[in-house]
């Protein structure tokens, strides 16, 4: 813990701040103990921590060109295969309810029973 008096407001280098934090993520080692050891407030330590934290999961790869372009070319092809499967089920649809409708037609026109000519 921070010692009673004066408070102290210091400026901790990059590379201090980060030995912290590594020294704080040490498997058995508690934030406050790291934060006594280093003279400095545990929530200081913990702000640092979170940071890091937040650090660590808004890192973006660095891509280059040709993998960003390969990658809007599939996503467009996704896009143009979504849309084709869509238009296959349409149209399967449209071949079904088309042979319904003729073989709802050819049954209808068949004489039925005994017609004019019949024996």
């Amino acid at each position: 813990m921070a010692k009673p008096g004066l408070r102290k407001i210091g400026r901790y280098s990059e590379s201090f701040r980060l030995s912290a934090v590594k020294l704080s993520f040490q498997p058995d080692v508690t934030v406050k103990s790291v934060a006594e050891a280093l003279d400095i407030h545990p929530f200081m330590l913990s702000r640092w921590r979170k940071q890091h934290r937040e650090a660590v999961m808004r890192k973006k790869v660095p891509v280059d060109e040709d993998t960003a372009r390969q990658l809007r070319e599939l996503k467009q092809i996704k896009r143009d295969y979504a849309r084709l499967q869509e238009e296959h089920e349409l149209l399967k649809k449209a071949i079904r309810f088309s042979s319904e409708q003729k073989a709802k037609s050819l049954s209808s026109s068949k004489p039925r029973g005994k017609g004019i000519g019949s024996k």
